[in-house]
């Protein structure tokens, strides 16, 4: 049963931001190291960090010659269970490489040729050039080391969806950049049927396909060889019959001649790698560049136009007033997700500031890597953080509302935020209220209002992979901020 149906969430995968996980399988998903450190916005930065604390922590020691405390850290890398993702048939039981497993991994870390030749620089490159390390593994070895970054979200997460947590459990280990050592700790943490289940956010996770041996082999490590063997006239070039008027057909090398003398063996692409640091460059940053979360599609979210018709009526049929407040906000919550995701990411609800004296109803990731959210910063607008609040009123919202969230903002919190309201009498008031602050320095406001959601819903439904919202997000932007 996944967690959605458990608890009774009654909203679907698009409109939540983790993973909706089957707690009695594993999905067969994957943190991904190589996506994390790609991304940009603020959970994903403090993930990387964490992980690149652990990672140079692990070569300084294999450096030094260090052995037996490098082997230590590895014995922290328990098989994790809580996040139930990965490759595992029946029952999740994780990969990892702790346990009876832990020294024939360190063995085959220590024996590879990526240890001889230094090619090792990130923890995801265990997959490309360690044997028996492939994404499965890579992906708990993440789990164990942002323990403590999964163990807030699914918090943050909990307390968005109203559900219940257990106090003082234990946690298990992870890794602390601060002390560059592990630890262990209770905190509060999510137990369902007994054990503790680690919430991922979607946009940190994916089928590992792209940052693979087998894409740096055949697409690089091969291209390259065939490139320098038509440039030299090399051995492995063959020649097509010539056509009349030719003396020369046209020059080709095939892979299969190639992988004789390249073969996609990850010593020897170690060895490649170390005389051509410039190839895997290449492979890197194309891999980083096209590295991107996957859709609600990818991640299995079925019937998006449904979901987005569904989630229209519903909006529409839910009154403004108090009463109506809360299932307004988790209605609002779930239609941002669904209109935003992958650009807006990690939502959380009423987060507290200024030692809890203020609250902001949700705040998102600003994850954008391109697009209106990615350009505020050109506009030097700091916007690392998007904040949303939400108007259930029947009536028009005024300065004191607006007050009330530019009040919110900081220079590290960011200055941009989306006022959601149901619908007003003299829009063209909000919007000069919305330009008058903006104009006095006090940031960047743009109203939402109920057809602008119910409109974007519509163009989703009609097309699930277009991106109505970035036009409506510029157009907002502009009548606000440059009319």
């Amino acid at each position: 049963m996944k967690l959605s149906e458990l608890f009774e969430l009654k909203q679907t995968q698009a409109e939540l931001d983790f993973i909706d996980i089957d707690t009695a399988r594993d999905t067969p998903l994957y943190l991904d190291p190589h996506l994390i450190g790609a991304s940009q916005h603020p959970f994903a930065e403090q993930c990387h960090s964490t992980i690149s604390s652990f990672f140079s922590v692990f070569l300084a020691l294999i450096g030094d010659g260090a052995k037996e405390q490098a082997r230590e850290l590895f014995s922290n890398l328990a098989e994790p269970n809580e996040t139930c993702l990965g490759s595992s048939k029946g029952p999740p039981r994780g990969r990892g490489v702790g346990g009876e497993n832990a020294d024939d991994i360190f063995a085959s870390v220590l024996n590879s040729r990526a240890i001889e030749t230094g090619v090792l620089d990130h923890l995801e490159d265990f997959r490309i050039f360690v044997h028996g390390v492939g994404k499965d593994k890579v992906s708990d070895m993440t789990t164990n080391i942002i323990r403590a970054n999964l163990i807030e979200y699914t918090q943050t997460q909990c307390d968005l969806h109203g559900i219940a947590m257990t106090n003082d459990v234990p946690t298990g280990a992870y890794w602390v950049p601060e002390t560059r050592q592990w630890e262990w700790s209770h905190d509060r943490m999510l137990i369902v049927d007994g054990l503790p289940i680690l919430l991922v956010p979607k946009c940190i996770v994916s089928y590992c396909r792209a940052y693979s041996t087998d894409i740096y082999h055949r697409h690089f490590i091969l291209n390259f060889v065939r490139r320098e063997q038509l440039a030299t006239n090399g051995p492995f070039v063959q020649h097509r019959k010539a056509k009349k008027g030719q003396k020369v057909g046209v020059a080709f090398v095939t892979d299969k001649d190639m992988k004789v003398k390249y073969p996609a063996q990850k010593d020897f692409i170690a060895g490649f790698t170390q005389l051509h640091r410039d190839v895997f460059k290449e492979f890197r940053d194309a891999t980083t560049k096209t590295a991107k979360p996957l859709d609600n599609m990818d991640i299995g979210a079925a019937n998006i136009p449904d979901i987005c018709l569904y989630l229209a009526t519903k909006l529409k049929d839910t009154p403004s007033g108090n009463d109506a407040a809360t299932a307004y906000h988790h209605l609002i919550i779930g239609i941002l997700e669904l209109i935003f995701y992958p650009t807006l990411a990690c939502p959380r609800k009423e987060a507290e500031i200024h030692d809890g004296r203020k609250r902001i109803d949700i705040v998102f990731d600003n994850a954008a890597r391109d697009g209106e959210f990615h350009r505020l910063a050109a506009r030097k607008i700091p916007a690392n953080y998007i904040v949303v609040e939400c108007k259930n009123y029947g009536k028009d919202v005024k300065n004191p509302e607006l007050d009330q969230l530019t009040g919110r903002f900081s220079f590290k919190r960011g200055q941009f935020g989306m006022l959601v309201c149901r619908s007003v009498k003299d829009y063209k008031a909000l919007i000069k209220r919305c330009q008058d602050a903006f104009k006095d320095d006090r940031g960047l406001i743009i109203p939402i209002l109920d057809d602008d959601l119910i409109d974007l819903l519509e163009k989703k439904a009609a097309d699930p992979t277009g991106r109505p919202e970035e036009n409506f997000i510029r157009d907002r932007i502009r009548e606000v901020a440059f009319s």
